[in-house]
């Protein structure tokens, strides 16, 4: 399938969407996050953008600030500045998703230790290696800590 023939579809789905369950609907969000990332692989990043914040908005408007898809969508918007080399916007929202995700599911958790990562890659790539270092070694330990606590059988 083509590009042009997914953006179609996804255009399709998302107006399909829009009237059956309402334009505040968490499927509609859900599309525009997957038309986005069709438009940040062709390039199309305004209209990348344009999309990751609404869904964003939504997510945040219909779910609750507090609610563990809103890390997520910070981070697909984060990902989007990075790539634009707007590393400033992306670490704000990469701080925000790490401390949202602490908050949410606690300092022990998988979904933590990727979120310390992605900052600490963020980081690295700038050459700011004394700030990616110390969430590196915690992320290690903290993975450390949860491979204990479920070994493989």
């Amino acid at each position: 399938m083509s590009k042009l023939n997914r953006e179609v579809l996804y255009l399709q789905a998302s107006g399909q969407r829009k009237r059956l369950l309402g334009e505040q609907h968490s499927s509609v969000a859900t599309t525009l996050k997957i038309l986005a990332g069709l438009y940040y692989y062709q390039g199309r990043y305004d209209q990348a953008k344009e999309l990751l914040v609404e869904a964003l908005d939504q997510r945040k408007w219909l779910l609750g600030e507090q609610h563990s898809s809103v890390p997520t969508s910070l981070k697909k918007l984060a990902g989007l500045y990075y790539y634009q080399g707007r590393y400033d916007q992306a670490e704000e929202l990469l701080v925000e998703a790490l401390g949202q995700r602490k908050q949410l599911l606690g300092e022990e958790h998988p979904s933590v230790v990727t979120s310390m990562n992605n900052l600490a890659s963020l980081y690295d790539s700038q050459g700011r290696h004394d700030q990616a270092e110390p969430l590196y070694l915690q992320a290690l330990e903290v993975f450390q800590r949860l491979l204990e606590t479920y070994p493989e059988d």
